[in-house]
């Protein structure tokens, strides 16, 4: 177990995910699991607005690429690896080549790699913007779309807010989520 190292696949650009799911069900199907622990697809999530609603998707870092914790003592995962559908090989490796063996990742870059991909999971947490009491903002999803209204309470563990919106010119309470509303300058 003790030679477990980080190697770079190359695999078809936009089939990364495709390629990692065919590798852990052969993983489970050949029963090399102590082999091969971890299989990644390096990935940052975005966030975007799309027709006035905020959506997310995850932007692969590295694309045409996954990474894989393996022990490549056993020959015959290598094989395995290459014949994956989706993977074209090892990085550093050329094709063809394979009496050389596939050179593994310095331990400084996967300690940045997967640091990275933590540290943006941490930032997510921190990405929206805590909301303040007496604050306005202008709702943007919903039935209450194109209003805007003053923030009477925050409720931060649950990500929602109470604002006071005038309908038919009477002040209304509504609880809003904070991807429903956005900040007025």
């Amino acid at each position: 177990m003790s030679d477990l190292k980080w190697y770079m696949v190359r695999a078809v650009s936009g089939q990364e995910r495709k390629a990692k799911e065919y590798l852990e069900n052969e993983i489970e199907r050949e029963n090399v699991a102590e082999y091969i622990p971890q299989v990644l697809v390096p990935s940052e999530k975005v966030f975007e607005i799309r027709n006035g609603k905020k959506k997310s998707r995850d932007k692969n870092l590295f694309p045409g690429y996954v990474m894989i914790q393996a022990d490549l003592s056993n020959g015959e995962v290598v094989h395995m690896i290459k014949n994956i559908p989706g993977i074209i090989g090892f990085l550093g490796q050329a094709t063809g080549t394979a009496s050389k063996p596939p050179v593994p990742l310095r331990q400084a870059e996967v300690d940045r790699i997967l640091g990275k991909v933590e540290e943006i999971d941490e930032f997510d947490e921190q990405l929206d913007t805590p909301y303040i009491v007496g604050e306005t903002v202008k709702v943007m999803d919903g039935p209450f779309s194109g209003f805007t209204g003053t923030i009477e309470e925050v409720f931060e563990e649950r990500r929602k807010l109470n604002v006071m919106v005038k309908i038919f010119g009477r002040n209304t309470p509504v609880e809003l989520s904070y991807m429903q509303v956005e900040k007025q300058d």
